[in-house]
């Protein structure tokens, strides 16, 4: 046990449960709880939020290690059919088993957007496809719904 007497042990313990406790006003104690309840969801937020950022770093990891080809040739090879164009955005993805670098490039004089897709093994182009600014507003929607459903699954 410890080393505390008896009778200290059981003063230790009679404070503990009900000296301090006591003294507290109950609305004060309910205040001291909820504060506790929030900062304790805030440090599992965060965990899971770090948890998460360190599955999407290695899952493009994995990808990165796979692929053949690099961001810079497959950029060139999308550029190369978007003349004039910028890339906005890109990413290297399993799309139907395929190992690709997706870029989405801004079109000179326009508010559409070019999906151009490059094969991460061979460095071809193997899609392209015009988007309009709503459809492509609707797809950056409907990955960031996926991916927070994953992170959901995850937890």
């Amino acid at each position: 046990m410890t080393n505390l007497s008896f009778s200290n042990h059981r003063s230790v313990m009679l404070f503990c449960s009900t000296g301090w406790v006591g003294r507290i006003p109950a609305k004060s104690r309910n205040m001291k709880l909820n504060q506790m309840i929030c900062s304790m969801a805030a440090v599992a937020a965060l965990a899971c939020a770090v948890t998460g950022c360190v599955t999407e770093e290695k899952r493009e990891a994995k990808l990165q290690a796979e692929a053949k080809v690099s961001r810079a040739d497959a950029e060139k090879a999308a550029l190369a059919k978007v003349p004039g164009g910028t890339i906005k955005e890109g990413e290297l993805e399993k799309e139907k088993g395929k190992l690709i670098w997706s870029f989405d490039i801004s079109i000179p004089g326009s508010s559409d957007i070019k999906e151009v897709q490059v094969d991460a093994i061979t460095g071809q182009v193997v899609s392209v496809e015009t988007e309009t600014a709503a459809a492509e507003a609707k797809e950056k929607k409907g990955k960031k719904d996926k991916e927070e459903d994953e992170k959901e699954e995850k937890k």
